[in-house]
């Protein structure tokens, strides 16, 4: 049978800021209150989980709100920092940006969904960010594609990239030279590249940029001006896409 909340303890709770001061009370008021809430909690546990909703709510709406700060103060190095290869319709409606890490799991998750999304809608314009986080492998894979994308061009940065995306095998210079031959990419002006200082800088400024957006894990989206950290399925991400047009 579910307690009812006394009516001392509601006649405290319904009381000015200060009524609730347990330092006003005397110690028998302040045990009979401490008791009367301890006892109406376990009858109502429900009670608890309500006010971590709330809780987890209003954490929620504060990181939107932070997120969209960050998103507009950091907008153009986001968008059009020069350097990050852009995919899908350049003049899309919607830009779509993903940091990506080459051996991170939940962005091999989320690849084929990406790439179903912007080819379906036709209309988003996507922008990869190489930002690799878990290691050497990540920091080698990277490294081979933007030389890739300087040396050999957009078109030869995506079948690399796409290819990156599913390799497990060794990331030295010969195993993934012997990958990129197989694409049908000369990799010698690749791994030419690769001493360039500029190949670093790439993802040195990358690096940056998501620490001042506090990104800290792979994969994270920018959705026009929503950030979503973590993997998001396809579904999700059409919602967003079509929110952000309507917006």
């Amino acid at each position: 049978m579910t307690r009812l909340v006394p009516l001392a303890l509601m006649g405290l709770l319904a009381a000015p800021a200060q009524a609730l001061d347990l330092t006003a009370m005397s110690e028998a008021e302040r045990k009979a209150f401490r008791e009367e809430v301890r006892a109406y909690l376990l009858d109502n546990p429900e009670v608890i989980m309500e006010a971590v909703a709330v809780l987890e709510e209003r954490k929620a709406a504060a990181q939107e709100t932070d997120d969209l700060s960050l998103v507009r103060a950091h907008a153009e190095a986001i968008f059009n920092d020069g350097f990050s290869w852009v995919g899908g319709n350049p003049e899309g409606d919607v830009t779509v940006v993903e940091f990506l890490d080459y051996r991170c799991g939940y962005c091999r998750k989320a690849f084929q969904e990406v790439k179903e999304l912007v080819e379906a809608d036709g209309n988003i314009r996507f922008v990869v960010k190489e930002f690799p986080i878990l290691g050497q492998e990540s920091l080698d894979s990277s490294r081979f594609a933007i030389a890739t994308r300087q040396a050999a061009g957009d078109e030869a940065y995506a079948l690399i990239h796409d290819a990156l995306m599913d390799y497990r095998g060794a990331t030295d210079e010969a195993a993934l030279s012997r990958l990129a031959e197989g694409l049908g990419i000369d990799p010698a002006p690749v791994v030419a590249r690769l001493e360039d200082p500029s190949v670093d800088e790439e993802i040195r400024q990358t690096r940056a940029l998501a620490q001042a957006l506090q990104i800290n894990g792979t994969p994270t989206f920018v959705f026009d001006e929503q950030m979503i950290r973590g993997y998001v399925p396809l579904d999700a991400m059409t919602e967003i896409v079509s929110e952000q047009r309507d917006g």
